[in-house]
């Protein structure tokens, strides 16, 4: 008798019996999740038109940091229409959308609002004309430079998808509209005005943000380490002043802080291990009046990039000890060093578990070619901020560019404008695509039914 012959015993029939359950089981699991794609891919098709229109007039009106006001009126009313409980005035102007659906996990989407002082040069159809002044009361061009307006048009996109899907998942969305992302403060000032206090804690915290140097239909993300600690740090270095033509008689800050400048590079150079990642960054030093007149003082304005904590202590304590010790030097008066901490920006570091799972549903959605993952980039995001509490963070970059211009630069042709540049455009339709589908399918992949 051949051995496929024998009786199955007594004991073995359970076995048998689970085994075919689970297999069962994976078999509805797989077509629910191909059911569920359907549908998500259904929602998006229906969407994109509206939320195109919706892009454009973003990006034609765009708010600079904290004044955000009429941005956060049109996310309120878009949340109010699906059926969000929304609170507006969170931590400025801050907004809040809870949607309950039953018992289950609570998932936080985040978008950010504001725009950058800079000048449109794109010269699109829809491109930003406002003109507005600055906290120093200097008139400066507005516009959505770093793709915010991409990332609240999928944010729409995605609440639009999931409160239509109610029947396929179980569970509380908390999306939130984010104001004072780009001088690092608005993620702290809603955490302090009782985010995870006021409003349902969430289990897990998601966001995304667009990529100049990726082509649209591809998601780029990490396991670990993603973006820098951000620091900003003001010195003013003081001198005596006098005439150009009597230099003994002064103390000169110019040339006292061009050897703090020189100085400052040592940090990096000599003092922190070479595998470590780590940039200080004189942006701006401004002295003097005229050309024979040596002043009383000058200011440094310095960026401060790290991973660590430590690395970051190390930095921003070098500072403060080599500008002290070359006024020391130059006999001059002690500078005066700030270090801005409101505005100060943690590293981020994705949820490895959760990334895991949540580039698997990618890979399955997108293909696996257009899932990248990457090494972090001192970039910084305070999107972080919601991971420091012990929340699980996802965090991931969104292609918004033309995949022949992405080829072409990487052969050596035009090169690609980066964030925060005047010429920089996602391309719409395909971006918003991409951004809703791959949000939506991540909170399903949570808030499974």
């Amino acid at each position: 008798m051949r051995p496929s012959h024998f009786p199955l015993r007594a004991f073995q029939w359970p076995l048998l019996a689970l085994s075919l359950l689970l297999s069962a089981s994976s078999v509805a699991r797989a077509q629910a999740d191909k059911d569920r794609a359907a549908r998500v891919r259904e929602r998006v098709d229906g969407e994109v038109e509206s939320l195109t229109k919706l892009y454009k007039s973003l990006h034609t009106h765009p708010e600079l940091s904290n004044e955000e006001e009429q941005t956060a009126a049109r996310l309120a009313k878009e949340l109010s229409g699906l059926g969000f409980e929304v609170t507006t005035g969170v931590g400025g102007h801050g907004v809040v959308g809870v949607l309950k659906n039953g018992a289950g996990p609570t998932v936080l989407v985040r978008c950010d609002m504001d725009a950058l002082p800079v000048t449109e040069k794109t010269e699109l159809p829809y491109a930003s004309k406002v003109r507005t002044r600055d906290k120093e009361g200097k008139e400066v061009g507005v516009m959505h430079a770093c793709g915010h307006d991409i990332h609240m048009t999928c944010w729409v996109g995605t609440a639009r998808v999931l409160a239509a899907l109610k029947e396929r998942w179980k569970g509380t969305l908390v999306f939130i509209g984010q104001p004072a992302e780009e001088v690092g403060a608005g993620a702290r000032r809603m955490l302090d005005d009782g985010l995870f206090k006021r409003f349902p804690r969430p289990d897990y915290c998601l966001g995304l943000h667009c990529d100049p140097r990726h082509p649209h239909g591809h998601v780029v993300y990490s396991e670990g380490a993603l973006l820098a600690n951000v620091d900003t740090v003001d010195i003013t270095v003081r001198g005596r002043g006098g005439h150009g033509s009597a230099p003994h008689t002064t103390i000169d800050p110019i040339v006292l802080g061009a050897r703090i400048v020189l100085d400052l590079q040592t940090l990096v150079s000599r003092e922190i291990e070479p595998m470590e990642a780590a940039v200080v960054t004189v942006g701006s030093f401004q002295g003097g009046t005229k050309h024979n007149i040596i002043p009383s003082e000058v200011k440094l304005q310095i960026t401060v990039r790290s991973l660590k904590d430590d690395v970051r202590k190390h930095l921003l304590e070098g500072i403060q000890r080599i500008a002290k010790t070359a006024a020391e030097g130059a006999r001059a008066p002690e500078p005066i060093v700030r270090i801005d901490l409101d505005n100060f920006t943690p590293a981020l570091y994705n949820n490895a578990e959760l990334a895991k799972k949540t580039a698997k549903v990618f890979r399955d959605v997108l293909g696996a070619d257009k899932v990248h993952e990457r090494g972090p980039i001192l970039g910084g995001e305070d999107f972080s901020r919601y991971g420091r509490d012990g929340i699980p963070i996802f965090f991931y970059f969104l292609g918004t560019m033309p995949p022949e211009k992405v080829e072409a630069a990487r052969k050596g042709g035009p090169p690609l404008p980066s964030l925060h540049s005047d010429l920089y455009y996602p391309i719409p339709e395909p971006s918003i695509r991409t951004g809703v589908t791959t949000m939506s399918h991540a909170v399903l992949n949570l808030l499974r039914d």
